[in-house]
């Protein structure tokens, strides 16, 4: 899968190994005049219509390559990371359904899914607004100031009509959305739990070292302790986990735009001052090393330690931003498959 996502990302770059390719079609800049030999942006003007698939082959090697890609990169990360860590709010009711649990349906998948779609969401939506209309709003600007002073005139940071308003009322439901976490589930269990020991109700157990433990605990006393207190600081717990975890999370999908500057700015590296370096001495000998030290660092740092590298990268943004969202590590103790077991059973 790596190495499939790999060619699909350098297709939409369209660059191979470091050296742009026109593959779908021809770039939709050229130069002014025979000047611009160093391809910087101020030389270029656009004669055609945008190119079909991906990043335009002229931005490499042109001054403004790296802001342009930056840019790119970074909001992508963002995009992504905002879609996975919806995914996984999404599985959490998905879990509180299976388990027939209506208090985390009301009180945990709905409060995080509006918390977290009424800030990185609608981040998300200028991201995409911006890329539509080629406004030049200041992002950072319009975050930042929509808690610093969310009554201020937008003015040139603004995309569409409506938008001050529509923050605002972001704003106040991810607002609401924290108390909503917080209190109402801790009280509600709390009072299940006295309607269970008063008769008025009963509830199914999740197995039977639970029964049992219930069953011994009656024994010894009326009825089993709620420790309230106990339930709410894991509540609070949790409700500061997520308000945190909803912004340090996002940042931390950003390693995807540093990982993918990192492999771009080597494979660069190793293209010009290796490859064409070794190329211009016009030595059939030093081309030989050249080549040979080309692939070599090719293999050794691209192919084996980037790939290491994302994959570790990969695997945290699964296990911790994206499986802390409904992963519990609750249910049933594993018992390993086994013969004796088996045949005393059978006995």
């Amino acid at each position: 899968m790596m190495a499939l996502f790999s060619i699909y990302t350098g297709l939409i770059y369209n660059e191979f190994f470091s050296v742009p390719f026109e593959m779908f079609g021809r770039s939709a800049y050229a130069c002014r005049d025979p000047s611009c030999r160093d391809a910087t942006t101020e030389g270029l003007v656009k004669v055609r219509e945008a190119y079909p698939f991906g990043v335009d082959p002229k931005w490499h090697g042109s001054r403004s390559e790296l802001p342009f890609l930056n840019s790119l990169k970074m909001k992508m990360s963002i995009l992504l990371g905002v879609a996975q860590m919806n995914l996984g709010i999404i599985l959490s009711y998905f879990n509180a359904k299976f388990f027939n649990n209506s208090l985390n349906t009301w009180y945990q998948f709905i409060p995080q899914l509006i918390f977290l779609n009424s800030l990185f969401g609608y981040l998300s939506l200028l991201i995409i607004v911006k890329w539509c209309t080629g406004s030049q709003a200041d992002l950072y600007h319009v975050m930042i100031y929509m808690f610093l002073s969310p009554t201020d005139d937008l003015g040139e940071n603004q995309l569409f009509p409506g938008q001050k308003t529509l923050q605002l009322v972001l704003l106040l439901l991810a607002l609401i959305s924290v108390p909503w976490m917080l209190f109402p589930k801790p009280v509600l269990l709390r009072k299940q739990h006295n309607e269970r020991h008063q008769g008025q109700s009963y509830t199914m157990l999740h197995n039977t070292e639970e029964s049992l433990e219930i069953e011994e605990d009656h024994d010894s006393h009326d009825h089993e302790e709620f420790e309230f207190s106990e339930v709410f600081v894991h509540q609070l717990i949790h409700t500061i986990e997520f308000v945190l975890g909803a912004v340090s999370n996002t940042a931390s999908y950003l390693r995807l735009w540093a990982l993918s500057l990192a492999h771009s700015e080597l494979s660069s590296v190793f293209y010009e001052k290796v490859l064409l370096l070794a190329w211009g001495f016009n030595n059939i000998a030093i081309l030989i090393i050249g080549i040979v030290v080309f692939v070599c660092a090719t293999i050794g740092v691209l192919l084996v330690m980037e790939t290491l590298s994302a994959f570790l990268h990969a695997l945290r943004l699964h296990w911790v931003e994206f499986q802390n969202k409904f992963y519990e590590g609750d249910g049933y103790k594993f018992a390993p498959f086994s013969f004796a077991l088996l045949a005393d059973e059978e006995d």
